[in-house]
């Protein structure tokens, strides 16, 4: 049987997309029947505040009709309006006009009162604070026709009705009384562009009621997010409460979707159960044939991991078909790997021999001069017991040592004669050059230390870093020392090879300020070796 449809036949995947689907699709049922009626219990408050709003309006525009027929308050009025300009007659006027609004608002029991001319500029106001009634600075005040005002703190709702004597309008007469939640049976925030000004929830603060509310701006019916508890709300749609000014009413969805969830959640845990395990029954009948040959591929995964290599996959053949494919697969996969890896490492050495020999071709006298170095430096860090890639390290830096050169002027590399101060101090710039040219190739890390330091001095008095001792790494000390003595024993345009003995002689002189005196004494006790032997010669001896 296919692993495909073992997989299908013995999972539990069906077992928990119906139980989680059903649960999803019962909860939304549950949710939207729960909106619903709390939207309608919120438009049922909603119109019953309207209806006794609507009444109140109809007692208050009495009210109102008979203040603006006020014959007091009409003489008071045309009185101010003639000496509004004249300074001691005015403030006068202004006086009767205040004190028959105290006499008004006394009588009525109104909490404010204000009166503005045909223009509709505040004229004269009075204020309701505790049983005293006083006069208000009306200069400021921006009061609605209808709607809305926060003043002093407290919000008072307006209405207002114009005051007439025969065909002339004298201004208006606007009334306000504290605006109060206690009319509301629901909870209410009340929002004045943007911003939460009242709220009658209980532990929630204004500023956290005004940023759950910022993503209902523009939105009718919206879910917010208060105490940790998830509101619906609606807003007052019956009532105008003048420009920005909307007042928004709440339902808690969670105290009331919370008992029905625990029913539910104890019918789907019962479920559940049940369900999780039938599904760990089929489940541990099939782990059996699937963990086995799955756990013995990760485990020469592993293997390969630490190795670096990815050998062919060699097991028992498993009877499950998609398992047999992915190893015979992988198995290709590793043999392509390795052919490409060795294609690879060719293709490598190839690339560092093409830079050594492009480097020595600027300069017929020294033609060879990498490889040479290689081979001596190579001879010497086996004699010195490394191995492996630290040898390599060795090898490889010294092919690539003078790669730097490139970057060299030809009037200063190639010159016959002997070097000015200032072309010697270019000459000194070709071991950062070669990092440089060799440091955007990962493949060329490990030999970057060769290149750049192999002029440092043992007594620190090299370049390009000055560094001291052990210090410089030992692949760049042994290529010094293999260095030098190439270029001793080489000819030059300006001067003729030394012999063996003399350039191993220069070694020993310079050794401990120069050079490394281990490096030295063992590179010419390889030379000992054998009196006839050019060292070349014994280091292509020592790499076989």
């Amino acid at each position: 049987m296919r692993f495909r449809t073992r997989a299908f036949l013995l999972c539990f995947v069906p077992f928990s997309l119906l139980l989680t689907g059903s649960f999803w699709a019962i909860q939304n049922v549950v949710q939207s029947s729960v909106r619903n009626n709390l939207r309608e219990s919120l438009r049922e408050n909603h119109s019953s505040i309207a209806r006794l709003r609507s009444r109140t309006d109809l007692q208050n525009s009495r009210f109102l009709r008979v203040a603006g027929e006020n014959a007091s308050l009409k003489a008071g009025l045309q009185l101010l309006l003639l000496n509004a300009s004249d300074g001691s007659a005015g403030i006068d006027a202004l006086r009767t006009v205040e004190d028959q609004l105290r006499e008004l608002c006394e009588q009525m029991g109104f909490d404010f009162l204000l009166v503005s001319d045909p223009r509709g500029k505040p004229l004269a106001a009075v204020i309701r604070s505790g049983d005293r009634v006083s006069a208000l600075d009306a200069t400021p005040l921006r009061a609605p026709q209808r709607g809305l005002l926060m003043l002093a703190g407290k919000i008072y709702q307006i209405a207002s009705v114009p005051v007439d004597q025969a065909e002339e309008n004298l201004g208006s007469l606007s009334v306000g009384e504290i605006f109060d939640f206690s009319g509301f049976s629901a909870p209410a925030v009340l929002i004045h562009n943007g911003v939460a000004i009242r709220s009658s929830l209980l532990g929630i603060s204004l500023s956290e009621a005004g940023r759950a509310f910022a993503g209902c701006s523009g939105v009718a019916e919206c879910d917010v997010l208060l105490g940790g508890a998830t509101y619906f709300s609606l807003p007052l749609q019956n009532i105008s409460f003048g420009d920005g000014y909307v007042l928004r009413s709440l339902q808690n969805m969670d105290s009331a979707t919370a008992p029905l969830h625990a029913v539910l959640n104890e019918v789907f845990l019962t479920a559940l159960t049940v369900a999780l395990l039938a599904a760990m029954v089929f489940s541990l009948a099939s782990s059996r044939s699937i963990v086995k040959p799955i756990s013995a591929m990760i485990q020469h995964l592993r293997t390969s991991e630490g190795t670096g290599l990815l050998p062919e996959f060699r097991g028992d053949p498993s009877p499950i078909l998609e398992m047999r494919e992915l190893t015979s697969s992988f198995n290709r996969a590793a043999a392509a790997i390795l052919d490409g890896r060795q294609s690879l490492e060719k293709a490598y050495m190839g690339f560092v021999g093409a830079l050594a020999n492009a480097l020595d071709a600027r300069d017929q006298s020294t033609s060879g001069h990498s490889q040479r170095v290689s081979e001596l430096a190579g001879a010497t860090g086996a004699a010195l017991g490394v191995t492996g890639e630290a040898l390599e390290e060795i090898r490889i830096g010294a092919l690539l040592h003078d790669i730097g050169k490139i970057g060299i002027p030809d009037c200063v590399l190639l010159k016959p004669g002997r070097l000015t101060d200032e072309e010697f101090a270019i000459v000194k710039q070709h071991p950062e050059i070669g990092r440089r040219i060799l440091e955007g190739v990962n493949g060329f890390v490990p030999y970057l230390g060769a290149v750049e330091f192999h002029h440092e001095n043992w007594d620190g008095t090299g370049y390009p870093s000055g560094q001291a001792g052990m210090q410089t790494p030992l692949a760049a000390r042994i290529i010094h020392v293999s260095d030098a003595y190439d270029a001793m024993t080489s000819d030059r345009p300006y001067r003729p090879g030394m012999s063996h003995r003399e350039a191993i002689a220069i070694l020993h002189r310079y050794a401990g300020t120069q050079f490394d005196p281990r490096v030295v004494e063992l590179f010419a006790a390889l030379a000992a070796q054998d009196q006839d032997t050019e060292i070349e010669s014994l280091a292509e001896a020592v790499l076989q």
